[in-house]
């Protein structure tokens, strides 16, 4: 699956759906960005059943600021609507399976229990 491009007008929707979303603030300037896109679209090949985001922080820069996000690449876990995880800097393909594999195990109902977020 190729990553989707995430803009203000979609991001929203996205992230809150039901299942994991993995989202990566990038900049085309940004080396370490570039290093890591092969990475992120070659598990989104393996996940199909997670869904893969990109948020150019150039062209989406007030996004990018209500994400809070102050370094790229930047990495956000979304489950079933709740950020779970934000990971600053580029991972290398054993850490981003590690990160989905660990993701996709995670009990929901014990986040919410502890953000007391009511369950779904």
């Amino acid at each position: 699956m190729i990553p989707l491009e995430l803009t203000e007008t979609n991001f929203a929707e996205v992230v809150k759906a039901p299942g994991m979303v993995l989202v990566d603030f990038w900049a085309a300037w940004c080396g370490p960005c570039r290093q890591f896109a092969p990475v992120f679209d070659q598990a989104a090949e393996l996940h199909p059943d997670v869904v893969f985001g990109k948020v150019n922080t150039e062209t989406q820069q007030s996004l990018a600021a209500a994400a809070q996000i102050t370094s790229i690449p930047t990495l956000l876990a979304f489950k079933d609507g709740v950020m779970v995880s934000s990971r600053p800097g580029a991972l290398d393909p054993a850490r981003l399976e590690s990160l989905v594999t660990s993701l996709k195990e995670l009990d929901m109902d014990e986040v919410r229990s502890r953000m007391q977020i009511a369950p779904r």
